[in-house]
């Protein structure tokens, strides 16, 4: 087994970034942390040569990567693909997220997940199924066509027993009373988003079991003076987490510094919404018969709609720094320890804390990916490579 000690880089935990020491890695676990100058014999050094070593970022809305999109092809070498062109962004922990299909692509999304998983595929968490059970009103770049309300047959799908986690996102105020309560008991995490639901309603739905919120003011109702919406009701909740795109696209900066500073740091996790072009080729691709078209770096449909984005963790991270003025340290945890949290994996993942995985991100003085671990494995492969 591969006992490392890795050294040259602070060390960014839930807490502080340390600098003078190495975390040492036993195998797939963290060991703990020593200082340089008390080094344990059996480790083999690693010098990383300055920068930060974080917790490897944990993303919970992953549409495509790599010149993929899931939708199109939900099969373990699809999931595969994307997971690769993540890593390079310092991703180590995702769901493959399905954008509203029929049901059999959501079979299919799922047991791919389950195989992927099953044979042991580093990085994929479970799976994100956002929609088809959301309010056309609110639709996005959803296609409104695939578009249908919540039944038990649905239910049963989604609440199928499986080896990772279920996130589904819908419209609680469209859901039949008791459906939240119903997936949840199977495991499942509910979170709402593309949605007209109230205040009342949403509050209802959280009594329900509803966990989250996706992507955080966009698609849903807004903070009002009479009326706060369901941006009041998440900001108002202390157990339920967002998730933010923090593009400087999705939402205004002022509003996400808002938002953190009215819920706290724990409520907010960043994600990235992200469509193929993450890591890959292509600046354009077909989502449901549309052209996408990559421009500046916004992903866009052809009546302007924005699809979904072209961001990855490690430029959310920066952005969540130089756009919301947040340390790295407060930048990591929404990056790792707050999605690990919503995902309930906090005991796994998402932390530099003893006897959690060695799931690790390196980033240089640039604040760039230069390698990643997962489990202790290394990738070289970064940001830097794709100069």
């Amino acid at each position: 087994m591969t006992r490392l000690a890795l050294t040259g880089a602070a060390i960014v935990t839930p807490d502080a970034a340390i600098d003078g020491h190495a975390l040492l890695i036993d195998g797939a676990q963290i060991a703990g942390l020593a200082r340089d100058d008390a080094m344990p014999a059996g480790f083999e050094a690693v010098d990383l040569g300055g920068g930060w070593l974080l917790p490897g970022f944990i993303d919970t809305q992953v549409n495509g990567g790599g010149d993929i999109l899931f939708n199109d092809q939900p099969t373990p070498g699809g999931i595969a693909a994307i997971a690769a062109a993540h890593r390079r962004f310092g991703t180590t922990g995702l769901l493959p997220t399905l954008i509203s299909d029929d049901l059999p692509v959501v079979a299919a999304g799922m047991a791919a997940v389950d195989a992927a998983i099953d044979a042991g595929m580093p990085g994929v968490l479970g799976i994100h199924v956002e929609g088809p059970f959301l309010n056309v009103e609110k639709r996005g770049i959803h296609d409104p066509g695939r578009i249908r309300p919540i039944d038990d047959d649905a239910i049963a799908l989604l609440g199928r027993a499986g080896p990772g986690v279920r996130l589904v996102t819908l419209a609680p105020e469209l859901a039949p009373s008791g459906t939240i309560a119903k997936l949840t008991a199977t495991g499942v995490i509910v979170a709402a988003g593309h949605s007209l639901a109230d205040y009342d309603q949403i509050r209802a739905a959280l009594g329900e079991g509803l966990h989250g919120f996706t992507h955080l003011f966009n698609a849903m109702t807004q903070l009002g003076s009479r009326e706060p919406g369901m941006v009041g009701a998440a900001l108002d909740d202390r157990a339920s987490r967002f998730g933010l795109i923090v593009d400087g696209h999705h939402v205004h900066p002022a509003t996400l510094r808002a938002a953190i500073r009215a819920r706290g740091l724990d409520g907010a996790m960043l994600v990235t919404d992200a469509m193929p072009p993450v890591g890959g080729e292509l600046g354009s691709f077909t989502l449901m018969g549309r052209r996408i078209e990559m421009i500046d770096g916004i992903c866009r449909g052809p009546d302007g709609t924005l699809a979904g984005s072209a961001l990855t963790m490690a430029a959310a991270l920066r952005n969540a720094m130089d756009l919301l003025g947040l340390s790295i340290v407060e930048a990591s945890r929404m990056a790792s320890g707050n999605p690990a949290a919503f995902l309930r994996l906090g005991d796994r993942t998402g932390a530099i804390v003893p006897g959690l995985a060695a799931d690790l991100v390196h980033l240089d003085a640039g604040r760039r990916v230069t390698r990643s671990w997962i489990a202790g494995a290394v990738s070289t492969r970064g940001e830097r490579d794709l100069d």
